[in-house]
């Protein structure tokens, strides 16, 4: 009967740790941008962080039917590689209740990357912000659950 008490409580005790990773979970799965102009999965790194990449766009290909290019990269090395599974965001961790920060997001319609945080407003909005230096000058864009 001890063991079993023993045990009930180191359950009772992890469980608040279990809800709260769960609870950062919430941003895994794939959104689609503000503009609608392409989706992007997250998913948690082996360091604890999450990333996202592009998946899916609503125009892949350019005028010549080529798939779309990163050509605004300011490294010249890399503006020859696709936009489909580019890696956008990396380093987000996730902050407290619905809140992640510390992450960094590059825009390839500009080719510049700026400081992230987010909110998961509810289970299917996500608002990321973008900015230089403080959150106070950035933007906003809010994301809608896909999957």
């Amino acid at each position: 009967m001890r063991i079993l008490m023993i045990s009930l409580l180191i359950v009772l005790m992890s469980l608040p740790l279990l809800l709260a990773a769960q609870g950062a979970d919430r941003i895994i799965g794939t959104w689609l941008n503000g503009e609608g102009s392409s989706r992007i999965q997250i998913w948690k790194t082996a360091n604890g962080t999450y990333s996202g990449k592009i998946v899916w766009l609503q125009t892949p290909n350019n005028e010549q039917g080529q798939p779309k290019v990163d050509h605004k990269n300011p490294n010249r090395s890399l503006r020859s590689r696709a936009l489909m599974n580019l890696v956008i965001l990396t380093g987000l961790s996730h902050d407290k209740d619905n809140k992640y920060e510390g992450g960094r997001i590059y825009d390839p319609k500009s080719g510049n990357t700026y400081s992230c945080k987010g909110e998961l407003r509810n289970n299917n909005t996500l608002a990321l912000r973008g900015f230089v230096g403080v959150s106070l000058i950035g933007r906003t864009d809010t994301w809608t659950r896909v999957r």
